[in-house]
């Protein structure tokens, strides 16, 4: 009979007595590994827990089926919108691959409730680099791997992008959906594409609070709320609803305490990305001036429905790219948001492009 080894899930002692002592422990026992990688010795991973990242305790999960897969950091967008809640429904299947990795990052969900002294503070984008930089680090020496994955989606798309040009050195590849590119070329074909869809359909109530926004750039944050409604509105019309079941959340994130500290982070997170003035961290953001140039492979999904990120930018970013290996993959029947289309073309890319990337590195 084969002997199945389980990883147990770190309590918060075990990780502060980890985080004095300025490390986390091996959760992969290297006597057990083995270079075949036999299904015998396969070590699980069902860890939940706070790490200690930037002066605070950032709530992760690891999830997997074997210790030897590589490891998939995801991003999650928002940047007040966490995926942890959903990770075992949108991405358990691909547990018996990967070991999928979802962080809160400050300001947001779980961390936000474990830190609520950050309400007073102002997120900066480099502070927010700093922190998925020292999680990819942390990830790295508990797994015992060289590099991960990295995986993000629209604000998450920004942070990974930022630590992929910082830190190539940590990631095997970077995989980005609903790429943003700049704060002004995304909202002005955001805007221009979705109001010429409102126009086509004699949406005179749309058009009407399009209008009354204007073009960008803008001083009214409630501005980016009057688009985005326009926009979830129009793409919910030529593009495939995901699952209910993804959105039903864990138990453990539908407390009362987290609830609130979701909703409470959330809000945060909104006006740290758009600011009172409109002068929040999507203002300054603009990817190309970072430079072109990256030493890891870049692969971006894109929905061909996206009015958020719209293709047209996503393609011209794409095009001056510069790395060892790179693709754009666009996806009929997807907007801005994540669906079973975009998923299965993640996978793909995933499968097909960086699992041998892996493998040839190890």
């Amino acid at each position: 009979m084969h002997q199945n080894w389980i990883c147990v899930a770190l309590t918060t002692l075990a990780l502060l007595t980890q985080s004095a002592m300025g490390a986390l422990l091996p959760a992969c026992d290297p006597a057990l590994t083995t270079t075949q990688g036999s299904s015998d010795r396969k070590q699980k991973l069902a860890e939940e827990g706070f790490w200690p990242i930037g002066g605070q305790e950032q709530w992760v999960t690891v999830h997997g089926e074997d210790c030897q897969n590589p490891a998939i950091l995801v991003i999650h967008g928002g940047p007040g919108n966490p995926l942890s809640p959903f990770s075992l429904t949108m991405y358990g299947p691909w547990s018996k691959n990967f070991t999928i990795v979802q962080w809160d990052q400050r300001g947001t969900g779980k961390t936000f409730g474990r830190n609520p002294g950050t309400a007073n503070a102002a997120l900066t984008l480099d502070q927010m680099v700093n922190d998925g930089i020292a999680v990819a680090e942390l990830l790295r020496q508990r797994l015992g791997q060289k590099k991960v994955i990295l995986m993000g989606s629209s604000w998450g798309s920004i942070l990974s992008v930022h630590m992929a040009h910082r830190r190539p050195d940590l990631f095997h590849a970077y995989v980005g959906t609903a790429q943003m590119v700049s704060y002004t070329a995304n909202q002005a074909a955001s805007y221009a594409q979705t109001l010429a869809l409102a126009r086509a359909a004699d949406d005179k109530k749309t058009v009407a609070a399009l209008e009354a926004i204007g073009p960008p750039p803008r001083t009214d944050p409630r501005a980016f709320g009057v688009l985005r409604r326009a926009i979830r509105a129009y793409e919910g019309k030529v593009t495939t609803a995901p699952p209910r079941a993804w959105w039903q959340a864990e138990a453990q994130y539908t407390t009362p305490a987290a609830l609130e500290a979701n909703e409470q982070g959330e809000d945060y997170s909104f006006l740290q990305f758009v600011g009172l003035k409109g002068d929040g961290m999507f203002s300054k953001v603009d990817l190309p001036a970072l430079g072109l140039r990256f030493d890891l492979p870049m692969y971006l999904v894109q929905g061909q429905e996206d009015l958020l990120t719209p293709l047209s930018v996503t393609q011209i970013y794409f095009d001056g790219l510069q790395a060892p290996d790179k693709a754009l993959v666009v996806v009929p029947l997807v907007g801005h948001d994540p669906n079973e289309p975009m998923l299965a073309a993640q996978y793909r890319i995933l499968v097909e492009r960086v699992a041998p990337r892996v493998r040839g590195t190890q």
